[in-house]
């Protein structure tokens, strides 16, 4: 198979564990075999390579989530990387011409796009391979998956087959409807737009070659600001004539809120929390090294992490975005390919986080103008440059650096360390990367 993910959004309905680095598909709360917690976005790619374990995955995504998929899925994954958000059409037409002019890809095959975070389970991904293969006929010039519909739902688009048969033509598309309108929809044989769309790789090629002026991938990346924002539905799906969809009855869910994901999750709480006999339906989602203790609530979420803390009825929780949006606070946690950082005080003049670098990873050889830095290590073992003097570094050793110097640390084993930023002006743009 070749698939390409789609992962975007900042994810604000799920705040406080999800900010503009670390969206809702990279929180890791899903538990695992082994006892560990694994993400969205994990969980979906291990099941791929369940499924599939020669697939060509690809992720369509905006750079500032570039680090938290190395971090999480490794450097072995491919990625298209958008220089910044145009919508759907845009990201798919740059993902294709990637998988073309960069991994080589026959423009005979079947190229199959669909979202990083949808909860299902392995038959999923077993029909998207189905759906690869409708596409591969060449019957229809893309294939749809029509998810069976649970209830009238009013979040997602519906897609309405000519016949009830298992694939079928598409007659027409609704856009997300009230109640009614979607309880009218589902009589009519209507299935959930899931946001999969399969077609080979030279028509969705045509397609962008149509609508935009470019040679090849590189070119289209170049220019990539100029394209205007438009959907995949409204540019292409809507317009094609020659479109089939195929019944998918399996579990599918989209867990976008607080509500939909609690009722995914495998066990009542995650981290340090607490609960007494009393509490009913409650949910406890804790990132911090303080406990929680929840006790006489019933259909509650609370959420804590480094950027805030959440206590929410679990309806009322899916009116969060505009709340959150009036919350302005530097990013506090974020995993990158080298590790993560997690911000533990915020004074005037002074910035304290804790850093954890993987064993083999380092940090960019860089300097700051307006800052100086002063590193504590608290436990692993590496080596630093300062200035190009190289030394070996552990556990309790102390580190300072003034502004204007060039610095870096590599991690031999898993490393801890105390960053001290100290400056009048503190910025995550005062930082000046050099080839070491």
């Amino acid at each position: 198979m070749n698939i390409i993910l789609l992962s975007g959004g900042s994810g604000k309905r799920l705040w406080p564990l999800s900010n503009d680095i670390r969206s809702k598909q990279f929180i890791k709360i899903f538990k695992t075999e082994d006892g560990n917690y694994e993400s969205m976005v994990q969980r979906v790619y291990r099941q791929i390579k369940k499924v599939d374990a020669d697939a060509t995955v690809t992720i369509a995504t905006s750079k500032t989530q570039v680090s938290a998929i190395y971090n999480q899925l490794g450097e072995s994954v491919g990625i298209s990387v958008e220089p910044c958000r145009r919508d759907t059409f845009p990201a798919i037409a740059l993902a294709t011409a990637y998988l073309a002019d960069v991994k080589g890809i026959d423009p005979e095959e079947p190229v199959i796009v669909c979202p990083v975070d949808p909860y299902v389970e392995n038959d999923y991904f077993e029909a998207l391979k189905a759906l690869g293969r409708q596409a591969a006929k060449g019957e229809a010039n893309l294939v749809l998956m029509g998810i069976e519909p649970t209830y009238p739902s009013e979040k997602y688009g519906y897609i309405i087959p000519e016949t009830p048969d298992q694939i079928a033509a598409v007659s027409t598309f609704k856009e997300k409807p009230n109640a009614a309108a979607a309880d009218e929809y589902i009589r009519q044989g209507a299935l959930w737009n899931g946001g999969v769309f399969v077609y080979k790789l030279n028509y969705v090629l045509g397609k962008a070659h149509e609508l935009i002026d470019f040679t090849d991938y590189q070119d289209l990346f170049a220019k990539y600001d100029t394209l205007a924002k438009i959907s995949f539905d409204y540019a292409v799906a809507e317009k094609e004539d020659r479109i089939q969809v195929m019944r998918f009855a399996g579990q599918w869910k989209d867990l976008g809120t607080w509500n939909t994901l609690t009722e995914a999750m495998g066990e009542s709480s995650v981290g340090d929390a607490i609960m007494n006999e009393t509490c009913e339906n409650v949910h406890i989602i804790n990132e911090l090294n303080v406990p929680v203790l929840a006790m006489g609530l019933r259909d509650v979420v609370i959420s804590a992490s480094p950027e805030g803390i959440l206590v929410s009825d679990k309806e009322q929780s899916s009116y969060i975005k505009p709340f959150v949006d009036q919350i302005h606070q530097q990013v506090m946690f974020a995993e990158k390919s080298w590790g993560s950082f997690r911000v533990l005080d915020v004074e005037e003049e002074s910035l304290t986080i804790k850093v954890t670098l993987n064993a083999g990873h380092s940090m960019n050889y860089h300097s700051h103008k307006n800052r100086d830095e002063v590193w504590v290590v608290i436990s692993g073992t590496g080596r630093t440059i300062v200035d190009g003097m190289e030394q070996e570094v552990k556990a309790g050793d102390v580190i300072t650096m003034q502004a204007g110097c060039r610095h870096t640390i590599l991690a031999e084993s898993e490393l801890k360390l105390v960053e001290v930023q100290l400056g009048k002006e503190i910025s995550v743009y005062d930082k000046q990367k050099y080839i070491r």
